[in-house]
């Protein structure tokens, strides 16, 4: 059954990132071509797009772990590319990235995963404090079971959710999320859609959900951004965006199938 997302926002018009004619490219290769975005808070913008769009470019500059070659890129009221040192890991404490791979260490257990970005961070915190953390983004997910258990025991869903933990135990205001869906059969694919529904409820985030599975952008995004060869092409509700006579929407729209 397809999760129903927040359809009505904390009505909020604070923008918590704000993207102005944003250009990248890699050489001869232009893959960002004059992007113009606001994410408010509270809200959920689903950035659908096929392979090589430029849809990782775009969260990798949002996290600052790109430059932009032109515009302007403000999170959280910073100008991210003009941090640097402190003042980018300070404001990247604020950011949670998911990987598309889940990017947890495999020689270490669930429960160390999601204490290690604590105990470095936070290097003041008690180990009763670093366990309740734990426990609660554990939770959060639906997994306090796995604690002792390594991350080649789980399920590819399994990983994802301790991924999204690991990723929450820091209390982040704004949520990236690469792909969160890819790989996963239907049925793991809808509870992921669910957790981040979930995640933006409990925790109040903002959330970029970067996506090529319709299924994901319609479950997950309060507006939905459709990037093709570097530009958006249209952004709005799910329902608007592919009401139109686009051929390059409509061929999109074919490749995937919804319930």
């Amino acid at each position: 059954m397809e999760t129903p997302k927040l359809e009505h926002l904390t009505n909020s018009n604070e923008s918590v990132i704000s993207i102005t004619g944003l250009f990248k490219s890699f050489g001869e290769l232009h893959v960002l071509k004059g992007i113009d975005l606001t994410v408010f808070k509270g809200e959920n913008v689903a950035v659908l797009g096929k392979s090589g769009s430029g849809k990782s470019v775009l969260i990798k500059i949002i996290a600052g772990l790109l430059k932009p070659d032109q515009g302007e890129v403000i999170v959280l009221g910073k100008h991210i590319d003009k941090l640097q040192g402190r003042e980018l890991d300070e404001l990247r404490l604020r950011i949670g990235f998911s990987f598309q791979s889940s990017a947890l260490y495999d020689s270490m257990s669930v429960y160390q995963n999601l204490a290690f970005p604590l105990t470095m961070n936070f290097k003041h915190l008690g180990s009763k404090e670093i366990k309740n953390a734990v426990m609660e983004a554990l939770d959060a997910v639906g997994l306090p079971d796995k604690t002792d258990q390594m991350p080649s025991d789980l399920s590819g869903g399994q990983r994802k959710r301790i991924g999204v933990a690991r990723t929450l135990i820091l209390k982040p205001e704004i949520m990236l999320y690469d792909e969160p869906t890819s790989g996963l059969d239907p049925v793991t694919s809808s509870e992921i859609n669910e957790l981040i529904n979930n995640v933006q409820k409990r925790y109040k985030t903002s959330s970029v959900i970067i996506t090529h599975d319709l299924t994901c952008a319609k479950s997950t995004g309060n507006r939905t951004a459709m990037l093709l060869d570097g530009r958006f092409l249209k952004i709005g509700k799910f329902e608007e965006v592919f009401n139109t006579q686009d051929e390059q929407v409509k061929r999109f729209f074919s490749y995937n199938f919804i319930q």
